[in-house]
């Protein structure tokens, strides 16, 4: 069984993600992670599943992407090598006037303490722009990055909060 990366965007409209699941379900691909989202007006949809052959699931979207002026993309990607966290979860949060360059700055903050973003959304609300990150920080390195992080906010001139992310109950 392959492991598969798959990207499908285009114009958003109803049905998309049932048309997508249903041409993978027909082929008997499993979904493993996805995520899916309207931007201003487009769809995209990134999921990671297992199953048939590249070429195989890119055929079967073919036509759904030409009938539906959608692009979608199929890579083979190799199984994650760990599921374990790297670090300590954080959530941080963003909030301001929009600006040229705010995600550039924090996430710098974030890779120059060692951290990685596990997700990321931002939206513009009318003037206010606000990012919302999934961050994993090295242990004992969120006091340091909460100031440089603020010192940057700053710079800015935008809040940021960084909190300790809540385990989630499942």
């Amino acid at each position: 069984m392959e492991e598969l990366a798959i990207t499908v965007i285009g114009r958003d409209r109803p049905g998309i993600v049932a048309d997508v699941a249903g041409v993978l379900a027909d082929l008997g691909a499993n979904l493993t992670d996805s995520t899916m989202t309207r931007l201003r007006g487009h769809f995209a949809m990134t999921l990671v599943c297992t199953g048939p052959a590249a070429a195989d699931v890119e055929a079967a979207l073919d036509p759904l992407a030409a009938r539906s002026r959608l692009l979608a993309t199929v890579r083979s990607v190799g199984p994650e090598e760990s599921t374990a966290p790297t670090g300590e979860p954080y959530v941080l949060s963003v909030h301001g006037a929009d600006r040229l360059g705010i995600v550039a700055a924090v996430t710098r903050v974030v890779a120059d303490a060692g951290g990685n973003i596990t997700d990321l959304t931002t939206r513009l609300a009318g003037p206010l722009y606000v990012l919302v990150a999934e961050v994993e920080l090295p242990p004992g390195s969120a006091e340091e990055t909460e100031r440089r992080l603020t010192e940057a906010a700053a710079g800015l001139g935008v809040d940021v909060v960084l909190r300790r992310a809540e385990s989630d109950v499942l």
